[in-house]
């Protein structure tokens, strides 16, 4: 209720006990962006790619003006909203979210270390794997991966062959650590190595500067040119929705 009323924020219409089912009602979205990524054979363009990353930094940003932490931050959590909001993209699954702050004292939730893996490990920052508490920052630096997922058509730590999830976590964590953002962001515009040397330059209590990251990738959005902000992700969604 705390996140009711933002923009690409799910209108809560009811919720309670159905019988034996818990039941939560919300507004009735289109397909989400792991099913648009599918539907574009694995590949968005770096014009998508942009449209999507200024909505979801906006949508982070208003869950931690709220007090809140994602902590799942991937692809199929942010979903395409329909009709006249075809272009809007909308944050889900607020399951594993935490309250990093009280909103009327703004005590931050202390740094801890040794914490278990919380979100999902393709996604997950280098300090979610090294056991620290997620802050801010971190939610942003997954984001980062996932829009390097969606230019690049995947990311170096996938397909990891273990033998334990604790295994694979671990091979996925080292890999990550090994990979270099030049590396990992070769052959691409330099305000994603930006975007990465920033979050990764933020400290535990921080707040993320999001007009900053905004700017960077809507100054490249510019500089690459187009005629209609929204159409190519309008488009996008009407054409799978009609075509699937």
């Amino acid at each position: 209720m705390l996140l009711q009323g933002g923009m690409g924020i799910p209108h809560l219409k009811w919720f309670g006990v159905d019988g034996e089912y818990n039941v939560m009602v919300i507004d009735l979205l289109g397909p989400s962006l792991e099913d648009l990524f599918n539907y574009c054979n694995r590949k968005f363009t770096l014009k998508t790619v942009l449209l999507l990353a200024d909505q979801m930094i906006a949508r982070v940003e208003y869950m931690h003006s709220r007090g809140f932490l994602h902590r799942d931050i991937k692809p199929d959590n942010f979903l395409m909203g329909l009709g006249r909001k075809a272009s809007q993209v909308y944050v889900i699954d607020y399951g594993l979210a935490k309250k990093y702050r009280d909103l009327q004292t703004h005590k931050h939730i202390p740094y801890r270390e040794n914490k278990n893996l919380t979100g999902t490990a393709r996604y997950a920052s280098v300090n979610t794997h090294l056991g620290v508490e997620q802050s801010r920052r971190d939610d942003l630096e997954s984001l980062g991966y996932v829009l390097m997922y969606f230019i690049r058509g995947s990311l170096p730590w996938q397909g990891l062959k273990a033998g334990t999830k604790k295994q694979k976590y671990d091979k996925i964590s080292e890999k990550k650590m090994l990979t270099p953002v030049e590396v990992l962001c070769k052959s691409y515009p330099s305000e994603f190595v930006s975007y990465f040397h920033y979050c990764r330059s933020l400290r535990f209590e921080d707040k993320p500067d999001y007009s900053y990251l905004k700017k960077l990738f809507r100054d490249l959005f510019i500089r690459e040119g187009t005629i209609n902000k929204y159409s190519s992700l309008k488009f996008l969604c009407i054409y799978i929705l009609y075509t699937v």
